[in-house]
């Protein structure tokens, strides 16, 4: 916004950023597995959680680190498999993960687009591969090919973030698996390519360790202070 709702904010100010969490663990399906991450008639209500810094990263992260035991990862395996739409933006965030010291992980579709770019991946084969495929996959990308689905590597402990944007009805049915799952697992997952991009910027602040803190009444005495220039 060009004026206010943060569209006026002084130097020095400080940035709230509010996180909602949602009770997905609390509910099951009739099979007794967790539910997915998209909202159902099941969440008529929400708890929130809200991270405050000098800036936009480090008040994220605080919002992440309320969101999920231990926050975001600062290394790792990061599990990406984005829809058509998103691969344009994927290079540039695959690249950051990497500088960041992350291994991607991806499937076939989404590893080789990043092939295309030169980026390295260990590639992971689809909850509803055939093994006929699976083998193709092998034989192409070799040492690569790490030979188990994302699941099975979020159930082994193997995966710290997933970036997940789904499209076609195959990829909705896996997403639906891989969402579960990391529900399950309490690891931080994420469905936007907008707010993968705000999570690389939070990861540095994580690295940086340089919250600020204070309490409620020493942000009112700066908070008077600022007004009264």
């Amino acid at each position: 916004m060009p004026k206010g709702d943060g569209g006026t904010i002084r130097p020095g100010q400080q940035v709230a950023v509010k996180e909602s969490v949602l009770p997905f663990k609390r509910f099951r399906t009739e099979a007794g597995r967790s539910v997915d991450t998209l909202l159902g008639p099941e969440m008529h209500s929400t708890g929130e959680v809200m991270g405050f810094d000098r800036d936009f990263p480090h008040a994220f992260a605080k919002s992440q680190l309320a969101a999920y035991t231990g926050g975001l990862p600062t290394h790792g395996n990061v599990f990406l498999s984005v829809s058509d739409t998103d691969k344009r933006q994927l290079p540039l965030i695959a690249t950051r993960l990497k500088e960041l010291g992350f291994t991607v992980c991806a499937t076939e579709g989404t590893a080789s687009v990043l092939r295309r770019y030169g980026i390295d991946s260990r590639v992971v084969s689809k909850i509803t591969e055939t093994p006929e495929h699976e083998q193709e996959v092998q034989s192409e990308y070799g040492d690569d090919y790490i030979g188990k689905n994302p699941v099975q590597m979020i159930e082994d402990g193997e995966i710290d973030m997933v970036l997940n944007t789904p499209s076609s009805r195959g990829s909705r049915s896996d997403g639906y698996a891989i969402r579960a799952s990391a529900v399950i697992a309490d690891i931080p997952q994420f469905t936007t390519m907008t707010e993968f991009s705000a999570v690389l910027l939070a990861i540095e602040a994580v690295k940086a360790n340089d919250y600020q803190v204070m309490s409620i009444q020493e942000h009112a005495k700066q908070l008077f202070a600022s007004e009264k220039e």
